[in-house]
């Protein structure tokens, strides 16, 4: 429960209009498709959701925040940010899960992972915001830790170490955005902590992707996941992802050529079309693996933003992280011995296969869920056109009929 110190913490600052979203109801009609609904072929059997949620007991809240238009003025906005909130076994437990993470270009900040690395557990949530508000949003996950591990002082529900080293990972969002402004607060991250549920999530232009461009489309916040059966056992895995990276002319989807065919729309300020950008994946799975295991998942995580047309440029911070909700007593034991079940190397394919499609399918959901977007200076970016894409599908025979 959430305490009184933490609940006051919650209200909203006055500048900014601001969008609570966790788990969601299912769409309604006249809603955005996903990329499916669009007829947009993909490999693999996806989980009852298609999202990171279908691996039991993972929450995702966001925070969104949008206001101002017009010219830029640093600290007054237009604002066009947010926070996304993962948390592995949802947020009323601290129990850490085993994990690990790849930089495949290090252009980019995720906090925690000297740790993660070292102790191969991730305790805590997993945030994502903008470049210049990971240290308000790593003080908020101290916040919430102190928070706890003081109202639980009597008991070891909510040890000190919930509130020592979070990760917190960022992309830049400042072309539409006053990022400058530094607009996201503590008492925003909290909410994003407090928001997060299981179930359909929102995607798109929420959350840490509010403000986000990827491949000069809008961007944004995407998920997808996989069922896999696995020595004799079936398993989910899901990806989601935070994208704000690539070039028009490399974009593809479903192995098309898409951002030559649609070479137009182009986002409204003078910049040349290099593979800028970052992107973060979080990759979650029930699967039994140890750290070293889900380092080389989060590894295939290249491979999906490659087929997207990821050339993982100079200029980009392309950072994941893979966690299992697996060996639950295991990974929480702080003393003594404690017994871990774990795949054999030799059986884990479908879960590279697994991690490379889902990756590739949240990148194209966040494409198709993102909306067109006015921000700072008047700069719009636009959404990929859905009946174009579908034309441009068609013209290479890969439109899969799902949608008139």
């Amino acid at each position: 429960m959430t305490s009184r110190r933490l609940r006051a913490a919650l209200v909203p600052t006055a500048f900014s209009v601001a969008v609570l979203a966790g788990g969601m109801p299912a769409p309604a009609a006249g809603a955005r498709p996903r990329a499916r609904d669009l007829g947009v072929p993909f490999d693999g059997t996806p989980g009852p959701l298609n999202a990171i949620t279908d691996v039991a007991g993972v929450e995702v809240g966001h925070r969104t925040l949008v206001s101002g238009e017009g010219k830029r003025v640093v600290g007054r906005g237009p604002v066009r940010t947010g926070v996304t909130a993962v948390w592995p076994r949802g947020k009323g437990t601290p129990d850490p899960v085993f994990a690990a993470w790849f930089s495949l270009n290090g252009d980019g900040e995720m906090t925690g992972t000297t740790w993660v690395e070292d102790s191969g557990l991730l305790e805590g949530p997993v945030m994502l915001t903008n470049t210049l508000s990971v240290g308000v949003v790593h003080n908020a996950v101290v916040r919430w830790g102190v928070s706890k591990s003081v109202d639980h002082r009597d008991d070891d529900t909510y040890p000190p170490w919930l509130a020592s080293l979070p990760v917190v990972a960022e992309t830049w969002d400042g072309t539409l955005n006053d990022i400058m402004g530094q607009h996201v607060k503590e008492e925003d991250a909290l909410a994003a902590m407090e928001a997060a549920r299981g179930g359909p999530m929102a995607e798109g232009n929420v959350g840490g992707g509010t403000g986000m461009i990827c491949h000069r489309f809008k961007g944004g916040i995407g998920t997808a996941s996989r069922l896999v059966e696995v020595a004799g056992a079936r398993y989910t895995l899901g990806a989601l992802v935070q994208c704000n990276y690539g070039s028009r002319r490399l974009l593809r989807v479903a192995g098309v050529p898409v951002g030559r065919e649609i070479a137009d729309l182009l986002p409204e300020f003078p910049r040349g079309d290099a593979d800028l950008g970052s992107i973060i994946v979080v990759v979650a799975t029930d699967a039994p693996l140890l750290p070293h295991q889900l380092e080389r998942v989060a590894r295939r995580v290249s491979l999906g933003l490659a087929r997207n047309g990821s050339i993982s440029g100079n200029g980009s911070g392309d950072l994941f992280v893979a966690f299992t909700t697996a060996s639950r007593e295991a990974a929480r034991n702080r003393s003594g011995r404690s017994t871990a079940e774990l795949l054999a190397n030799e059986s884990l394919d479908p879960l590279f296969e697994a991690t490379v499609d889902a990756t590739e399918e949240a990148i194209v959901n966040a494409l198709v869920a993102a909306e067109t977007m006015t921000g700072a200076d008047g700069v719009t970016v636009h959404a990929i056109p859905h009946d174009r894409l579908r034309e441009v599908l068609r013209k290479y025979n890969r439109l899969e009929n799902k949608a008139p």
